[in-house]
């Protein structure tokens, strides 16, 4: 459907991109580098920009063999298998990410790195993950793909939301895109395509109601991914695919503050429980992005809202965060500079982690059955003391008793560091309507379309955002040009 936008000063571009973190930044590198001109439109202002890229570890993994890598990927989907056409380029293109990045300028480092899913076929493609050096995170990689984009001249504008796409009457081939500006509206014509790359939606509360069943969750990453290239996609009939995975985290809402953070007990003393204070799972089960082996399957974890209780020996062990100096990365401390304090005290201070004398009076100020905790708490207790979890085969080395007042908890809602799903897309990274038929001249990659139908490894992310990126620039910047786009 054609926007009703009808600015009569537009801007010419062969290619537009919407969205800058890897994805827009690759995609508008390689449109560039093909011949195109290009625009990259990002709704954040200058200081905030970059997306999820800004704030992450940086982190790609070094694929080392694109045949098993392909395995490896076919095995992470599992029942929920991707095109085999997409398996066989993802395997190929993510292999070739890091010459790329180094031939815009970039020393790399590499840092020593297992597969976390060693059981499944193919993992022996994983050697590790790459980095802009000096060190990971820190916003380097996109620092990086920020100053190659702005070495080549190409037009930058920040501070400038899409507000729709420009699709031409009959075949709903995409020519623009409409955007605002403080205030003002401006049309960006698109002789050649469209790149949509405008990251993931888990700031998006109504989306993640919709899709993750997420009633109250807070994103870890850029407050920005609000899903914006999502709904215009779907707007002009864009299928969608695994919408549903994501990558929750244990974390805490930081009021004042515009993101969660990602929490780690320092040591064993805590357990998970429900509204009834019941505990329901094993605490200490290894979680791979998000991910869980229950049942016999990988699950997502954690998947529902809970509450973290532990005591003061936990408390007084460590920092509930990682220090900056060891995870240098995350909104709240690279945007927003937040450090966590060493005890957690300042937290505390501050009502993010409650405190109360008595295990009652915690449940009450955290909203749960008191009567529930107690006996919970005097369950597990009394586990550790027998050194055998009989409810859920907690490791016996894990069982520490929660015993010694003051006692503390938190809610988790939970922390999301990133979704998954998106508008559907092939192999050549065009969008997709609902019935599998290419929309002409639209084109998506990065978080808002990523390649991972079920489980995902670390560094995959910014692999698929780099590959896809590049492909969407490349195919974008070879459409034939159309002379009339108004």
């Amino acid at each position: 459907m054609a926007s009703s936008v009808t600015e009569q000063d537009g801007v010419d571009v062969d290619v537009a991109i919407v969205g800058m973190g890897a994805a827009g930044l690759s995609a508008a590198i390689e449109a560039h580098d093909h011949g195109a001109t290009v625009v990259v439109l990002e709704k954040a202002p200058e200081e905030h920009a970059g997306g999820q890229t800004r704030v992450s570890g940086g982190t790609w993994f070094d694929n080392r063999d694109p045949d098993a890598a392909a395995t490896y990927l076919r095995a992470l989907c599992g029942d929920r298998p991707v095109p085999e056409a997409i398996v066989e380029v993802w395997a190929v293109e993510t292999a070739r990410n890091s010459a790329w990045v180094a031939s815009l300028g970039a020393e790399l480092g590499v840092m020593p790195f297992t597969a976390a899913y060693p059981e499944l076929p193919g993992h022996d493609c994983f050697g590790g993950l790459v980095h802009v050096a000096p060190t990971w995170g820190m916003g380097r990689l996109f620092d990086t793909l920020l100053a190659a984009a702005r070495r080549r001249g190409i037009e930058l504008r920040f501070d400038t939301r899409a507000t729709g796409l420009v699709a031409a009457p009959g075949s709903g081939a995409i020519l623009g895109v409409d955007t605002e500006h403080r205030g003002q509206a401006v049309r960006f014509r698109a002789r050649r395509g469209v790149v949509l790359a405008t990251g993931g939606f888990q700031a998006d509360p109504e989306l993640l109601r919709e899709h993750v069943g997420l009633v109250d969750a807070q994103q870890w990453g850029s407050p920005y991914n609000t899903g914006d290239g999502h709904r215009l996609a779907m707007k002009v009939g864009a299928g969608l695919w695994h919408m549903q995975n994501h990558f929750p985290m244990v974390g805490l809402r930081m009021d004042g503050y515009a993101a969660g953070m990602a929490t780690f007990p320092p040591a064993d003393g805590f357990i998970y429980v429900g509204p009834d204070g019941s505990r329901f799972v094993d605490e200490q089960v290894p979680t791979r992005h998000g991910h869980a082996f229950h049942h016999g399957r990988f699950e997502q974890f954690p998947s529902e809202p809970m509450w973290v209780v532990f005591d003061e020996r936990t408390r007084a062990a460590g920092p509930f965060c990682r220090p900056f100096e060891e995870g240098p990365y995350g909104w709240s401390q690279l945007v927003d500079g937040y450090r966590w304090s060493p005890d957690n005290c300042a937290e505390i201070e501050r009502g993010w982690i409650s405190t109360a004398d008595s295990l009652e009076q915690l449940a009450k100020t955290m909203g749960i059955d008191p009567a529930g905790l107690v006996a919970t708490v005097a369950r597990y207790n009394e586990a550790c003391g027998r050194g055998v979890d009989e409810q859920f085969g907690r490791e016996p080395a894990t069982l520490v008793p929660i015993d010694r007042p003051p006692y503390y908890g938190f809610r988790w809602g939970p922390v999301l560091n990133f979704t998954c799903g998106g508008p559907r897309r092939n192999e050549r990274a065009q969008v997709l309507d609902a019935f599998g038929q290419v929309i002409p001249r639209l084109y998506c990659a990065g978080e808002m379309s990523m390649s991972y139908s079920r489980c995902f490894d670390s560094g995959m992310p910014i692999a698929d955002a780099l590959a896809f990126g590049r492909i969407a620039g490349r195919q974008s910047a070879a459409e034939d040009p159309i002379s009339d786009v108004s």
